[in-house]
């Protein structure tokens, strides 16, 4: 049985490849390092570093060693978290945001519920915009985000706001003297693009490269912030395929707005990061689920 000390020194000299930052990383000295990985080695009965006098590199052995020991300990330390979390109650600040207005209303009404139900946590609540939602989870300044999904790499609860697809297009437009329109228009116009940093599946949701018939979708521009992206199409650069709750919260006398009949409903709702699965998250994620049946 390995102790939770030489684990961590093993997979910390693994990271850093270097006894002495390894030392200076855990406290200790790099002898005390040195000592702890040749135990370890005899244990095992087999090298689990190549040495030399300037690189320290991982034996197959002690690679397969690492691949096997990483997830464990993260499962580790994530159980141990959440008995923490569990001891203490929920108490600290939970950071949420939302992105698009028309899921503020439903952002709220879940911080007032988890409020009188935790009155111990403080929450603070700030927009995202579309470029910062996915770093914003990544770097933990923001615990739950109501947004659209698909969000790929993100956990998700249960969606809080259904909406149907509409087609914004420039108020000249032909196909803004429509009643409604099929997916397969998008074939035939530019599509304005989402930023780069915007979850992948979220775009091939949104703006997809083919129609439900396999015809090819023609990219037009991109856009930094959905407001950009709406002017885009008021100046004819493209069509956009949005939420129906767009023409509410972006009404603009240059933009129209047309239903599209086939297209299946959007779905908003909190997104997290998994490994950010806190008790707060949870118990927030429950407050936003049941202030929605109410």
């Amino acid at each position: 049985m390995l102790e939770r000390y030489e684990i961590e020194a093993f997979l910390t000299l693994a990271e850093e490849s270097h006894f002495g930052r390894t030392g200076e990383r855990l406290g200790i000295s790099t002898g005390r390092v040195s000592h702890i990985i040749k135990k370890l080695e005899r244990q095992i009965g087999a090298a689990l570093f190549a040495r030399t006098s300037r690189v320290v590199r991982l034996t197959p052995i002690g690679r397969q060693l690492a691949d096997d020991l990483a997830p464990l300990v993260a499962e580790m330390e994530e159980a141990l978290r959440r008995a923490v979390d569990a001891g203490r109650g929920v108490t600290g600040t939970l950071r949420v945001a939302f992105l698009g207005e028309w899921t503020a209303p439903v952002l709220l009404r879940a911080v007032a519920l988890f409020n009188e139900r935790h009155p111990d946590c403080r929450v603070e609540v700030r927009e995202a915009q579309l470029s910062n939602t996915r770093s914003g989870l990544l770097d933990g300044s923001t615990d739950v985000l109501i947004a659209a999904y698909p969000f790929d790499g993100m956990a998700t609860g249960p969606a809080l706001l259904t909406e149907k697809r509409e087609l914004a297009v420039a108020a000249g437009h032909p196909l803004a003297r429509e009643r409604s329109v099929s997916l397969e228009v998008l074939a035939d116009h530019p599509v304005v693009q989402y930023p780069a940093v915007t979850s992948t599946e979220f775009k091939r949701d949104r703006t997809p490269e083919r129609t439900p018939a396999g015809r090819p979708v023609p990219k037009g521009p991109a856009g930094n912030t959905f407001s950009e992206m709406l002017s885009l199409v008021a100046l004819g650069r493209g069509i956009l395929p949005v939420g129906e709750h767009t023409r509410h919260y972006y009404p603009r006398p240059d933009v129209a707005y047309v239903p599209i009949h086939d297209a299946p409903p959007i779905e908003r709702g909190p997104v997290w990061l998994p490994s950010n699965t806190t008790n707060r998250v949870r118990e927030f994620v429950r407050a936003a689920t049941d202030s929605a049946q109410t």
